[in-house]
């Protein structure tokens, strides 16, 4: 008996999306960040052609928003933020990746990418080590412990 090898039936919509980053963070003090990156990684056996779809295409350019990824390969997709003003601050856009096989029209897996403005770098810098610094200095219980042949003491210490 002859077994012909097939190709399994791809489900829509179901099939796992690989992108990197997922999550961008702008900050308008600092012009190098106003341009990034998404990587899109096909681990698979047949190529994938992809679209991104934004939220709010207004605000970003997305340089080759529609393509092609060979079988285990990868892309990078250019995202530039273009609307870096106050009223944008803290506000969650995302990209949608829907990847799709070669020959075929129906999405069969998407992923996406939260993209948030913030005013500076500098400032979030400062928040997270002011949240780490408290993080360290909530109270902790310690506990000394001493060592006496026969004998085990401990004794508590608040901070």
């Amino acid at each position: 008996m002859h077994q012909q090898k097939r190709q399994p039936e791809l489900v829509e919509g179901n099939l796992p999306v690989f992108v990197f980053p997922t999550e961008l963070i702008f900050y308008a003090d600092d012009q190098s960040t106003h341009k990034q990156v998404l990587t899109l990684y096909n681990p698979y056996e047949f190529a994938l052609k992809f679209k991104v779809l934004c939220t709010t295409p207004n605000k970003y350019v997305v340089v080759d928003a529609a393509g092609a990824v060979k079988p285990q390969c990868c892309v990078d997709i250019v995202i530039r933020h273009r609307d870096v003003r106050s009223c944008h601050y803290g506000v969650i856009d995302k990209f949608r990746l829907q990847v799709s096989e070669q020959s075929q029209r129906k999405a069969l897996g998407r992923k996406e990418v939260v993209a948030t403005l913030l005013p500076s770098a500098k400032e979030q810098q400062k928040e997270e080590e002011e949240k780490r610094i408290k993080e360290h200095f909530t109270e902790s219980l310690f506990f000394e412990q001493s060592f006496q042949p026969g004998l085990i003491t401990m004794a508590i210490l608040r901070t």
